[in-house]
Order: structure tokens, then C-alpha cells, then sequence
């Protein structure tokens, strides 16, 4: 693993600052409905280029996305949803003509990967970017002491602020976005710190994540023990990072929506811990292993907790329903091999051996390094299309406005979460495969 700054271990974190009363969650007004437009860019095959075939759609797939409309629905959106856009007027013949459009942005600024089946997002809210990006930084660098001021230059990279308004278009709050921006944050400073970039090692990893899970789901010991607990959560950056998140979070979530997130976050760390078990052994996985372990080792906290950044809750009984946790579950898999392909070459770039699916699948089936990612590709695309038939077939199975608007929420948040990853170029770049 890769070494570097030693840990923040400076003074006590900061006394948490209140939520101020504006993040109350307020009754909700409207959201607009992306305009979600499936996509699959195409793959050039050797020496030719071939368009990808479009996707049939899906009229279930397409209500989810649109949102749920009829009597009784408006209160389920956060600002008036956009009217259908007005055809341009007719060019006469005797206008010039209309100049050719530009060609697809190169890959420095953030073209998509050839192949992946994704939809476009309209580009977040500036202002609410702005606003989020200042907070967290504040909250990062002040309040828990994440980072210390080498590392700014990453953190700045990181775009965090753009990422969250991107996954989470209907906050009816800049509050609300805080709550999944500093749980972002506090998942990546234990990522670095404990596992990878900045003196990460699988060595001692599962003490190292014990404790810091003890940040989420609190010990209850006894009174001779506790002080000792409770000042164990200030020791270092990744265990203050997550105490003060929770703590914001849970103000905000109800006690479903909060144990629902610590049992995602247990899930975190066990693939976590799979993984570093492999790496300490040098075993690489077979290809079914390693989905595995992404299942769990996946981006799976944070589309399930859209109901909450959302102002509402989808009740528990909904939420457990094994058609809801199918849905979540291809979600977090899809979003997370997505994550694989863009950071390809950026992991391909430190030491060691770095496992990820392409070359995962390079080493158990023999294949080439581009063939093995073009693979990967499709494995993506499967995944993307088994979540969306998934999340379909449950919005006509039970149609309650709750489910409905849950399941838009996780697509949004699919969709936010390639967004970021696509225009992100300060970490990734695309291999040259095409």
C-alpha cells in the first residue's frame, strides 16, 4: 500500500455545530424530473467503428425516472416539473445554414467510456455546488480535522460538492445535501487512511474498522469503560469523520432510516475486509468472487439513504421488501464497476497489485488487458439493465407513491454518481483501448 502523511491526530475534534433551524425537514413542495435519456456509448470494434444499438424502453423504467404524476402526486416534488420543451421555429430555405455540432469532448474533459450504458444528467446547480463545497470544506478541515493542509489540493479535487447536488437533485435544502456530503467524506478519509492512499495497510485493518464502526453504531459497556470509548472516537481523522457525520445524520434520519444506514456501513467494511484478506494472502479472486465482495465493498450507503436526504422516509417494512433490496443492491453494483472502469488507470498507476474487475477478469479468463475492460463493460451494462428491469417490475408490483419515489431517487443517484465519475478528471482518464 502506498504511504504517506501520517494521521491528523491533533486536538479533539471541535465541539459539533447545531443544526441551524432551517434544516428541519420541511414538507415537501416539487423536484424536477431529469431528463434521463438512455445511452450507450458505442465501441469501436477493431479498425471500425459500430454504433451501439438503443435500448428498448421501458414505460415503467421511464414513470420511475419521470416521477409518479396523477392526483395526489404533486406534493411528492420539490419545484414545478419542466414542461415539455418547445420545438425551435422551422429554418426558412432561404437561412444559412445551421452550423455542424461540436465534436464529442475528448477524454481530459470527461468524455464517457465507449460502450457504458448510462443516461445524462443536466449539470448541477451551480450555486448549490458553491455553497456545498465551502461547507464541507469548513466542516473537514475545521471541525473534525480530516485533512491536513498537504492533502488540500486532493480534497479540492475530489469535487464533492458537485457530486452530491449531482446524485441528490431533489434536497429541498442545502442541509439536507450536507447530511450525504459529510457521510461521503468521513467513508473516504477511512478509505484512504485505513485501506489505501494515505497509509492505508490490510495488516490490523478489521481492529482499525471495529472501532471506527463504533463511531456509527455507538458501545454500550459500562460505566467504568464508556470514557474510554467515547474519547476513543476523537483519536484519529477516519473515527472523528464518521462520529460527527452520524451524528449530523441522525438529527436529521429517523431511528429506521439510521440503523438502516449503520447496517450498510457493517456491509462496507466487511468488504472491506474480504479484500484486504486477499491482499495480505496475494490471492486474486475468481470472477465470481470478486463481485462478491463488490456487492459489499460497494457504493451501496449512499443511494439507500436518498429518502432521508431527501426529506421523507420510506418506511422499514418497504424498504426490506426483497424486490426493494434487489433493486438497492444492483444499484450499489452497477454504480461501483462503473467506478472500477474510470479508476482503471489511475490504480493501474500504484504500486502493487490492484484489484478491480478488468483485471480481475484478465487473469482468471486469460484475456488480453482490453479485452478483459471491453468485458467489464458489458458486465456494467448487465447490471445497469438488470437494476432497471428490477426497479420497473417493483414500481407496477406496488405502486405506493413512497416505493415510487424511492426507486426514482436510486436511479437518480446512479445516474448522479457516473456524472461525477465521467467529468471527474483530476482522478480518472480512460485507458487507450479505442
Amino acid at each position: 500500500m502506498p504511504t504517506g502523511p501520517a494521521l491528523p491526530f491533533g486536538p479533539a475534534a471541535r465541539p459539533l455545530h447545531p443544526v441551524s433551524p432551517s434544516s428541519s425537514v420541511p414538507a415537501p413542495a416539487s423536484v424536477p424530473a431529469p431528463d434521463a435519456v438512455p445511452v450507450a456509448a458505442p465501441v469501436p470494434a477493431e479498425g471500425a467503428v459500430a454504433a451501439a444499438p438503443s435500448p428498448v424502453p421501458n414505460p415503467a423504467l421511464e414513470r420511475i425516472i419521470r416521477g409518479p404524476s396523477g392526483v395526489g402526486t404533486a406534493g411528492l416534488f420539490f419545484t414545478p416539473r419542466q414542461a415539455p420543451p418547445v420545438a425551435p421555429p422551422a429554418v426558412p430555405p432561404t437561412a444559412s445554414p445551421a452550423p455542424e455540432l461540436p465534436a464529442p469532448p475528448p477524454a481530459a474533459e470527461g468524455r464517457p467510456i465507449p460502450g457504458l450504458y448510462h443516461h445524462p444528467v443536466p449539470e448541477p446547480d451551480p450555486a448549490r455546488v458553491a455553497e456545498v463545497s465551502r461547507r464541507i470544506k469548513r466542516w473537514a478541515v475545521d471541525e473534525v480535522e480530516a485533512y491536513p493542509p498537504e492533502w488540500e489540493d486532493q480534497f479540492d479535487g475530489f469535487s464533492v460538492g458537485r457530486y452530491m447536488v449531482a446524485c441528490h437533485p431533489d434536497a429541498p435544502t442545502v442541509d439536507h445535501l450536507m447530511i450525504a456530503t459529510r457521510l461521503m467524506v468521513a467513508e473516504n478519509v477511512v478509505d484512504d487512511c485505513y485501506c489505501e492512499d494515505h497509509g492505508g495497510s490490510p495488516v490490523g485493518l478489521g481492529g482499525r474498522l471495529l472501532l471506527a464502526h463504533t463511531a456509527l453504531d455507538p458501545v454500550h459497556t459500562t460505566a467504568e469503560y464508556q470514557p474510554a470509548w467515547a474519547q476513543s472516537l476523537l483519536a484519529d481523522a477516519p473515527r472523528r469523520s464518521y462520529r460527527s457525520a452520524m451524528e449530523y445524520f441522525t438529527r436529521a434520519a429517523t431511528p429506521a432510516q439510521a440503523d438502516r444506514y449503520r447496517h450498510d456501513m457493517a456491509r462496507l467494511h466487511m468488504g472491506y475486509l474480504a479484500e484486504a484478506a486477499w491482499a495480505e494472502t496475494k490471492y486474486v479472486p475468481e470472477v465470481s468472487e470478486y463481485l462478491a465482495m463488490r456487492q459489499f465493498n460497494n457504493f451501496r450507503p449512499c443511494p439507500t439513504i436518498t429518502d432521508t436526504v431527501g426529506g421523507y422516509e420510506l418506511p422499514a417494512d418497504l424498504h426490506a421488501l426483497p424486490a426493494m433490496q434487489r433493486v438497492i443492491a444492483l444499484a450499489g453494483n452497477a454504480t461501483t464497476i462503473s467506478n472500477d472502469l474510470y479508476s482503471y488507470t489511475k490504480e493501474l498507476e500504484s504500486p502493487g497489485l490492484h484489484l478491480n474487475l478488468p483485471v480481475v477478469i484478465a487473469a482468471r479468463e486469460g484475456l488480453s488487458d482490453k479485452e478483459a475492460y471491453l468485458k467489464a463493460v458489458e458486465v456494467h451494462n448487465d447490471l445497469m439493465h438488470a437494476f432497471e428491469a428490477a426497479a420497473a417490475e417493483l414500481a407496477v408490483a406496488c405502486p405506493d407513491p413512497r416505493v415510487v419515489r424511492f426507486l426514482r431517487g436510486v436511479a437518480v443517484w446512479v445516474d448522479g454518481n457516473h456524472y461525477w465519475h465521467r467529468t471527474n478528471t483530476y482522478r480518472y482518464s480512460l485507458p487507450d483501448f479505442w
